[in-house]
């Protein structure tokens, strides 16, 4: 599942290096905290949180095959 997140957020921001994605596993859920550089935050959650929103959806639905539920938390 970190894989999937990895590759969206990858994909949107301009500086790929600045992607830190840490992983909480509990034992049905998971928690993601995502960082990513200062001037990448603003394409991550999108206008009005529209982008950050449909991250956490796709990520839902990957849990919600395994059994698990997921949050995704952006952290500047």
């Amino acid at each position: 599942m970190k894989e999937v997140l990895e590759t969206i957020i990858k994909n949107l921001v301009d500086n790929q290096e600045g992607v830190e994605i840490k992983e909480v596993e509990g034992e049905k859920n998971i928690i993601f905290e995502v960082k990513v550089a200062e001037e990448d935050m603003g394409k991550v959650i999108g206008r009005q949180g529209k982008i950050a929103q449909s991250i956490r959806t796709v990520m839902k639905a990957v849990a919600n095959r395994k059994d698990k539920k997921v949050t995704v938390e952006f952290i500047d």
